[in-house]
């Protein structure tokens, strides 16, 4: 595992934009998993910026969703089919034939869950994923205790993500309470992972998963199992790491050729 402890949120934007980047130059046609909340706006914007200044051609680029929440229509304005769309669709240039994510709105959610993890397989796999943190450590809407073999599936959302996404809501109660998410073995099936935290109130949960245990308490320690997984923080979500000065040496002396 990569950490990159970078000065603010658009810093880490543009150098995670500029992975993604350097990914569809060198395959155009790649399958880019994407995440929501307010975290990786920096990145689709950054990716956006590049893309309106001819710096990469994001034409053929394929987009697939990390989670959605069971039951809300897929034109809400919350449901993450619509913030995709809104926020990395729209922003490409890309039109919804480049998007893929599960159905939240399925009569047998169960079978929506297997449809989509068996649509990302046909798909030749996820290049690049997308991830946040909770505070509790989740990564998806894996919340705390969720196998680390996971496949994408229904989860039940703790009262405390519930809460910290009510502010995209009119309230706590319109908040779902179930979703879909791909799961932690879904997850690590990704070719490069990258995670983006930023803010003191994501500092313990970044700890816990970089230098902690391997524990289903804490899913993003996962990311410790995969051969390509980059964590780029910012000095506020890096405050309580350990080893942060020598992930500070280590990108320092990072050879140019290395990438991220």
């Amino acid at each position: 595992m990569e950490v990159v402890i970078v000065p603010d949120s658009a810093v880490g934007g543009e150098l995670i934009a500029e992975a993604m980047a350097d990914l569809l130059r060198r395959k155009p046609d790649a399958l880019l998993g994407v995440a929501t909340g307010s975290t990786p706006l920096p990145i689709y914007e950054a990716l956006a910026a590049k893309v309106r200044a001819s710096e990469v051609d994001a034409s053929r680029a394929r987009i697939c969703q990390l989670d959605e929440y069971v039951g809300l229509p897929s034109g809400h304005p919350e449901s993450y089919r619509s913030v995709v769309l809104r926020e990395v669709i729209e922003s490409l240039g890309l039109t919804e034939a480049s998007f893929m994510g599960p159905d939240g709105t399925a009569e047998d959610v169960a079978a929506a869950c297997l449809a989509y993890d068996r649509a990302l397989a046909e798909a030749g796999g996820v290049d690049l994923q997308l991830l946040g943190i909770g505070t509790d450590g989740h990564i998806g809407f894996n919340e705390p205790c969720s196998s680390l073999a996971s496949r994408t599936r229904i989860k039940t959302l703790t009262q405390q993500t519930r809460q910290d996404n009510a502010r995209f809501f009119n309230g706590l109660d319109e908040v779902p309470h179930h979703v879909i998410t791909q799961g932690i073995g879904t997850i690590l099936e990704a070719r490069h992972l990258v995670l983006l935290a930023t803010g003191e109130s994501k500092a313990d949960a970044v700890a816990l998963a970089v230098e902690g245990p391997l524990s289903a308490l804490v899913p993003a320690s996962a990311l410790q199992l995969h051969p390509h997984a980059t964590v780029v923080v910012d000095e506020a979500a890096a405050s309580s790491l350990k080893l942060a000065d020598y992930f500070r040496a280590t990108y320092a002396a990072k050879p140019d050729w290395q990438g991220i």
